[in-house]
């Protein structure tokens, strides 16, 4: 049984990763502070740093915890991917819902962008992807795609490009989802472009 106080710290801790995910879109990493993130949390600034080592350490958890629900929940779409073209179809249809200028796509951008300057965060964020590109080969390999961990990196790096290149306006959107699987099958050498 949890005590009151530490259901409270609990439910602190979660309002605190929750503003963060808000605040990380809205105001870009570098412009949340603590002051900023207590705020929006509806606690004390103190707060912050009695529940974290640092303000880097909150938002650090904040995104990879995002991120990883994110991919956790792409597994969804992946369920009853019985072929390779179904887990190519899959994986783009998992992010139509994602317009690269999002909530989710921009704490993405920034995360990733921070973690190029924070090892702690780019370590993070790497055993985030590489779990889901480990379970992506899996599901890869077992339908016949050649190179699949290979082929894993790839797509995910090209639904990554994807997401950014929707962000600016670039093209990539949830209609060309038809035209880039068909390039991405014949690339991972698994089909013909149709």
């Amino acid at each position: 049984m949890t005590s009151p106080a530490a259901a409270r710290g609990q439910e602190v801790r979660r309002r605190l990763l929750g503003a963060a995910i808000e605040l990380i879109p809205e105001l870009g990493w570098s412009a949340v502070s603590t002051r900023v993130l207590a705020d929006r949390a509806g606690v004390t600034p103190s707060a912050v740093h009695y529940h974290y080592p640092s303000l880097t350490a909150l938002l650090n958890e904040a995104a990879a915890g995002c991120l990883r629900e994110v991919l956790d929940g792409a597994w969804s779409a992946l369920d009853g991917a019985r072929t390779a073209d179904d887990v190519f179809d899959a994986v783009l249809g998992s992010v139509d819902r994602y317009t690269g200028d999002d909530p989710v796509s921009l704490l993405a951008i920034e995360a990733c962008l921070a973690a190029t300057r924070d090892p702690e965060l780019r370590d993070l964020i790497r055993e985030v992807f590489a779990e889901y590109r480990r379970g992506l080969a899996r599901l890869l390999g077992e339908r016949g795609v050649p190179a699949p961990e290979a082929t894993a990196s790839v797509l995910t790096a090209a639904v990554d490009g994807l997401l950014l290149h929707r962000g600016i306006g670039a093209g990539g959107d949830a209609a060309d989802r038809a035209a880039v699987a068909s390039v991405l099958r014949r690339l991972a050498g698994n089909g013909e472009a149709r």
